[in-house]
């Protein structure tokens, strides 16, 4: 456990360092979130009437949502970049703790996601959102929020180990994209069609979406959704410590093996 703790940290101030002198895909993820923002509540604003809730105040929590799921495409781009570059094999050489480095990876991403997503919430309060609810309920949101982060990019480190190439696991992780397009991010699932509506329910990204907006008050619980969404926190917290409990043994494996 010592050694997991000392070789952790030491891959942690690795990956913090990286980022610090490369931070073209944390600008890019961080940049993204906040055009979205701007786009969909001014363009989309207008057209969307959402019951009980202004659109803006229901987006913000949707936007929170989908940056924290962008952990599925950093940790992918960059557990990539280190396995066909060789610096995967030459940690894999060395008397590291096996978990030590997929799990130095997830706590930087965590650490730059929570730094980063500060100018999103800002611009978020410029635009009107605000936080109605409680401040144990808002910190709850925000944990809600990190520990999906830390989940999405276990799956990231996943697909990145077993990736062919950089360019496949870029254009892979592009494709996260779509994720919070299909669940509530955006806007309210009970004007889907059945099927549709049923596949956006089930989405993880949904519960986390429902509870952070009812943390928030800024958004009540849909009565008549599917089970994770008519219990949102519940269902959040049983969505990503099961794809933690999944993808970061997988993930530690892949990465043991070569």
């Amino acid at each position: 456990m010592s050694a997991l703790v000392h070789d952790g940290t030491a891959v942690l101030g690795r990956h913090l360092q990286r980022i610090r002198h490369a931070p073209a895909i944390t600008v890019m993820t961080q940049t993204m979130p906040i055009v979205f923002l701007l786009f969909f509540g001014y363009v989309f604003g207008s057209a969307l009437a959402v019951p009980g809730a202004e659109y803006r105040a229901y987006l913000v929590p949707g936007i929170l949502v989908a940056t924290a799921a962008g952990g599925l495409m950093t940790g992918m781009l960059q557990a990539a970049q280190d396995a066909h570059r060789g610096i995967t094999d030459r940690f894999r050489s060395m008397p590291v703790s096996r978990a030590a480095v997929p799990l130095g990876q997830a706590l930087a991403d965590l650490l730059a996601n929570a730094v980063g997503t500060v100018p999103l919430i800002l611009v978020g309060l410029a635009m009107g959102w605000r936080i109605e609810g409680t401040l144990p309920e808002a910190l709850g949101a925000f944990g809600l929020l990190l520990l999906l982060r830390f989940a999405t990019t276990w799956i990231g480190i996943l697909l990145g180990l077993v990736s062919k190439s950089e360019e496949a696991a870029g254009q892979l992780g592009s494709a996260a994209f779509m994720l919070p397009l299909l669940s509530n991010a955006y806007i309210p699932t009970d004007g889907m069609p059945g099927w549709l509506r049923t596949v956006a329910e089930w989405n993880p990204l949904s519960a986390v979406t429902t509870a952070v907006r009812d943390l928030f008050g800024n958004a009540p619980v849909p009565a008549d959704a599917a089970w994770p969404v008519a219990h949102p926190v519940a269902g959040s917290l049983l969505w990503s410590l099961g794809l933690i409990a999944v993808f970061a043994p997988l993930a530690v494996r892949r990465y043991a093996r070569g």
